[in-house]
């Protein structure tokens, strides 16, 4: 779901496990390039450890940074253009 007025994607995975989770992480930020390129964030959230320690880095790899906040039940993976 993509919320136009903020410009951030939000996706929740929660139940999903690695590796699924980083092949559906990798493959909503290369679908969304053009709004994080545009200054809006993809917002992940997660119930995975697992999936906090893989998406970051190689979401980092791919150029964008990103921000792992804790919530209460899962985690939100905040990722934007660097």
């Amino acid at each position: 779901m993509t919320n136009q007025n903020s410009q951030i994607h939000k996706l929740d995975i929660c139940g999903q496990i690695c590796p699924s989770c980083l092949l559906i992480a990798l493959k909503e930020v290369n679908a969304n390039r053009s709004l994080l390129a545009g200054g809006g964030a993809i917002h992940i959230l997660t119930d995975s450890r697992q999936a906090i320690n893989t998406i970051p880095g190689s979401v980092h790899n791919m150029g964008y940074h990103t921000n792992i906040v804790k919530a209460e039940g899962h985690y939100r993976i905040e990722i934007q253009s660097a």
